[in-house]
């Protein structure tokens, strides 16, 4: 999820997003949320494991003259903040202490600790530093000492892990709000985009150390669906555009707000993510005057907003709602989708929502292909063969109409009319069977073959991600567009004009002869001096995966 997602996103629309989302919210940058987060869940939720964490470490001091003396407040502070700046969900510390692989993480938590410290809590640190695996416990001879030290160990291990999710997944992901596709479970929401380079290399690091590593796009946890995520993504690339919808959305919602004693209902923040909801996740079929379709999104809606709002634990919380505001949010949200009143505002919301949809679409079926066809083994979510814009649970665990995707299954439709009723995401679904089918005839070729990132020239190979799967004899090679929402112009389909990748071609390191190969939907292709261009290799469908069948037709 997290490594498609980086590659989706465009570095050129970070500055203006942030600085939108800062502007308007007047909350702190992400980090500090996660820090103020952890604090809130330490002090609450959190609080009697911290002490368990807190009184363990105590102990240990007991244990050695040069640290008896140190205070059981001191210790509580100088853990608390060795917690609040832990970047990982846990280290893994044994019997013989920290493993390098852990080293840097939890030496970027001990330095930021101590820069947050005052000069006599910031000594403690290094008590820690050596108690939490910095000299193993198998140091000490068996005995009581051990026992305890290795009882910290574990307590600590233990309380790092619910910290990182309570306040990152369900406290700071409700808080900020830079762009809500890159808030996700298993996402670092402080880094907002990556190039191909850093996908290519995370596959070549799984193929070699965890092959059959799950490829999973949507899980039972995450806070939205594969494709409105997908969706959201493209508005990274077009940052100003977005700037001035919202701009036109909060001064015709301006009647709307309602002002209460502790502020202005909903807060910018909150608003700003509604908007972001309803972009990402308003249905491709309905249209704003649909009343009996309208409440049913409404009530969708309700449901995310409540859970957002306490989950956020800024002007609400699951221990202590705040009726009044959790009230006058709903209001907000029931006046945009269902007040006749309204009509301008939902009618320009869904305008901007559809406008993402094709673009957005396109990126999803290049989610799908990657997922399918890089190094691991592809997870597919139920329901998740037709498009998936769904909310946070309990929405995204609705009923699936597996009768309408078994019928699908059997329609065999031309690629061409697939793609003229895209909206139905029968072409997602086709996209699967297809690859799926590959994957069975191949499986060698999926399941063990190398990983070759290759080379992109001409005008657009900035926009454009490319390997090849190599085993055996059996060769294939997968093309995907990035980034490429302005490639699409003003098509009504998810699919580039071939005339608008000009001179873009992959440099191949070996040849796809027409007679042997064929791509998704039996699309040939020729290759010349090794080169696949993109207009003859994405002319009829937005991505591809070419297999040469020379050497595997006894596969």
């Amino acid at each position: 999820m997290n490594q498609v997602s980086l590659l989706q996103h465009d570095p050129a629309g970070e500055a203006a997003l942030t600085a939108l989302w800062q502007d308007l919210s007047e909350r702190p940058a992400f980090t500090d949320e996660v820090r103020q987060a952890r604090q809130l869940v330490l002090q609450g939720t959190l609080a009697g494991d911290f002490e368990s964490v807190a009184q363990a470490l105590l102990q240990v001091a007991r244990n050695d003259v040069m640290s008896r003396d140190l205070t059981l407040g001191a210790i509580r502070r100088a853990l608390q903040a060795l917690v609040e700046h832990y970047p990982v969900y846990r280290t893994y510390i044994g019997a013989c202490g920290r493993p390098a692989e852990d080293e840097a993480f939890f030496q970027q938590a001990l330095e930021q600790a101590r820069a947050s410290l005052g000069d006599a809590d910031a000594n403690v640190l290094d008590y820690l530093q050596r108690w939490l695996g910095g000299e193993p416990w198998r140091s000490l001879p068996p005995g009581r000492a051990r026992k305890q030290l290795r009882h910290a160990c574990v307590r600590f291990q233990q309380l790092t892990s619910p910290t990182a999710a309570k306040a990152v997944e369900d406290t700071a992901f409700y808080r900020s709000a830079v762009l809500l596709s890159r808030n996700d479970v298993g996402f670092d929401a402080e880094r907002f985009s990556a190039p191909p380079a850093v996908f290519h290399a995370h596959c070549q690091q799984r193929l070699a150390a965890f092959p059959g590593n799950l490829l999973a796009t949507a899980t039972h946890d995450h806070k939205r669906g594969e494709d409105m995520r997908a969706r959201l993504a493209v508005i990274s690339e077009r940052p100003e555009w977005y700037a001035h919808r919202v701009e036109h959305w909060r001064e015709l919602a301006a009647p709307l707000r309602e002002a209460l004693a502790d502020g202005p209902a909903p807060s910018a923040g909150d608003e700003l993510m509604l908007y972001q909801t309803l972009l990402g996740s308003w249905p491709l079929d309905l249209d704003p005057n649909d009343g009996v379709g309208l409440h049913g999104y409404a009530e969708r809606l309700r449901q995310w907003q409540v859970k957002a709002l306490r989950e956020a634990k800024l002007r609400s919380s699951w221990s202590a709602n705040n009726e009044p505001y959790e009230a006058a949010c709903a209001a907000f949200l029931d006046a945009i989708l269902l007040d006749a009143q309204c009509q301008q505002l939902r009618r320009s919301i869904a305008e901007a929502a559809l406008a993402l949809a094709c673009p957005g679409a396109l990126n999803s079926l290049v989610q799908t292909l990657l997922r399918m066809t890089a190094p691991g083994i592809p997870d597919l979510y139920q329901g998740a063969e037709f498009w998936d814009f769904s909310l946070v649970d309990p929405d995204n665990r609705r009923p699936v109409d597996f009768t309408a995707r078994r019928q699908a299954l059997g329609e065999d439709l031309p690629v061409g009319e697939l793609l003229g009723q895209w909206r139905d995401g029968r072409v997602k679904q086709a996209l699967i069977g297809q690859v799926l089918e590959r994957r069975q005839r191949f499986p060698d070729l999926f399941l063990h073959g190398d990983y070759l990132p290759l080379q992109v020239l001409g005008k657009h190979a900035e926009r454009v991600l490319a390997f090849a799967r190599v085993h055996d004899g059996q060769q294939a090679v997968v093309v995907v567009p990035r980034l490429a929402a302005g490639l699409l112009g003003g098509q009504a389909q998810p699919l580039i004009p071939a005339q608008n990748w000009d001179d873009t071609r992959v440099l191949l390191p070996f040849e796809l002869p027409a007679s042997n190969c064929s791509g998704l939907f039996e699309q040939r292709v020729v290759t010349h001096n090794r080169e696949l261009w993109l207009n003859s290799a994405l002319e009829h469908f937005p991505v591809n995966l070419f297999i040469d069948r020379i050497e595997s037709s006894g596969a």
